[in-house]
């Protein structure tokens, strides 16, 4: 099956969200979220390697837990959200790991810059949700990237260059096709 034949899913912006985590001067680690990311998943639970992922992660939504500190890590000399208000995840190719779990390789755009980054990612679980009685797919994903690569050079004394990401990510199908096709009870997912 190609990854345009894998059944269609849509990320839910509630329950999708990066966690990014710093050194900040070795005094704490500090700790960043952006919600509200929004996307289309391509994804047969029987065949990893078909699925394909592209993401959007909207900066303006940056949650520092300091409005005075979003705005800094929003300008020109960190993320740049005003003329790149979008970071945009493409993965271009998924490698099966084990059960259930994967290497998703793919391209991450960040201020302009576009470099691959690699998310290895579990399956948390595939089954009915209880709330809207849609099928969901809900992962876990990790990565750490260099903050330099994307242009975020300011600080490293101060600020640490390597950036941990935790996401945690929900995909609703797209239509209830593939529930039609399982019929409602799925013993071995839900």
């Amino acid at each position: 099956m190609a990854a345009a034949d894998a059944p269609a899913w849509r990320l839910d912006p509630a329950h999708t969200r990066v966690l990014f985590r710093v050194d900040h001067a070795g005094f704490s680690t500090a700790l960043g979220l952006l919600p509200a990311i929004e996307g289309t998943l391509r994804f047969d639970p029987d065949d990893w390697s078909t699925a394909r992922i592209e993401a959007s992660v909207p900066l303006a939504r940056l949650q520092l837990g300091d409005e005075a500190w979003n705005q800094t890590m929003l300008s020109r000399s960190w993320f740049d959200a005003g003329a790149h208000p979008l970071a945009r995840f493409r993965s271009t190719r998924v490698e099966p790991t084990g059960e259930g779990t994967a290497r998703v390789h793919g391209l991450l755009q960040l201020r302009g810059v576009e470099k691959p980054l690699v998310l290895d990612v579990r399956l948390n679980k595939l089954g009915r949700n209880p709330v809207g009685f849609r099928r969901t797919a809900g992962f876990s994903a990790s990565a750490t990237l260099d903050r330099r690569d994307f242009g975020m050079e300011r600080w490293t004394n101060l600020v640490g260059t390597a950036v941990a990401l935790d996401i945690q990510l929900e995909a609703v199908r797209s239509t209830d096709e593939a529930d039609k096709e399982k019929g409602d009870a799925d013993p071995q997912h839900d």
